[in-house]
């Protein structure tokens, strides 16, 4: 399983939210890119990078941060947040970005992730955000009735690579991982789920390891590493990224706290 780190930009900084809150967010660090070289050294095999500014505005904002974010590193990168056509798909493709994330046109406009999986095979991941159960839209500013297993069930069958599942309730708060959210929801579906929200130790990360025969493949990572509580180095060793053998001596910083 893949311990993923998050790298969350508001304002061209990485900042984290609590539960979705954009009024409660904290900056980590004004540097990016930096963060994102640091989780590499310390062995992280895909980085999770959301534009916040772009998921509020719907479409993206911190392009030119992301395109240094991915000329840095040399692992796949995933990116979501305000991507709602064709164009701002396209667009961070071309910059190197591996995996793209749909949120909200998932719900408002499914027939384009159809559209996109065919055009973009393996590079179309749907990111479903819930709140009690269903699905949050723009930036989780707004709650749907759609039930977030029926979603993911529908996206698999329009031909999403994966499925990224976030409890918002959970986001940010280092109160665990939603797991009997997650074990439902990996289920339901025959595609890789991967888990974010609510990491807060190495424990939580075992614990989602148990899910892994069920489909769940990665955990993203957040809030919980940049105060320390888990410690990446650890993490991939503990859970299996594959890639420990090629973790460098320690780089002096292990946290942004």
């Amino acid at each position: 399983m893949e311990v993923i780190p998050a790298i969350d930009l508001l304002d061209q900084k990485c900042v984290r939210l609590y539960q979705g809150n954009y009024d409660r967010s904290e900056v980590f660090n004004d540097n990016p890119v930096e963060v994102a070289r640091n989780w590499v050294e310390q062995g992280a095999t895909r980085l999770h990078v959301v534009d916040l500014d772009g998921a509020k505005q719907g479409k993206p904002v911190n392009l030119k941060t992301i395109e240094a974010i991915v000329r840095a590193v040399s692992v796949p990168i995933q990116v979501g947040g305000g991507l709602r056509d064709r164009t701002a798909v396209a667009q961070l493709i071309e910059l190197g970005v591996e995996r793209t994330i749909l949120g909200t046109v998932a719900v408002e406009r499914p027939e384009l992730v159809t559209e996109l999986c065919q055009e973009f095979p393996e590079n179309i991941v749907v990111g479903i955000d819930a709140r009690n159960g269903k699905v949050a839209t723009k930036g989780w500013l707004e709650t749907s009735e759609v039930a977030a297993t029926e979603l993911a069930q529908q996206m698999a069958r329009q031909g999403a690579t994966a499925i990224i599942y976030t409890d918002i309730h959970r986001d940010g708060t280092l109160s665990g991982p939603n797991l009997e959210g997650l074990r439902e929801l990996a289920m339901a579906v025959d595609i890789p789920v991967i888990a974010s929200g609510g990491v807060s130790s190495l424990t939580d990360l075992l614990s989602l390891l148990a899910l892994e025969s069920l489909g769940v493949t990665g955990a993203i990572v957040g809030r919980a590493l940049y105060t320390g509580d888990v410690d990446l180095k650890e993490a991939v060793l503990a859970v299996g990224n594959g890639r420990w053998q090629d973790v460098p001596p320690d780089t002096g910083w292990s946290s942004f706290a």
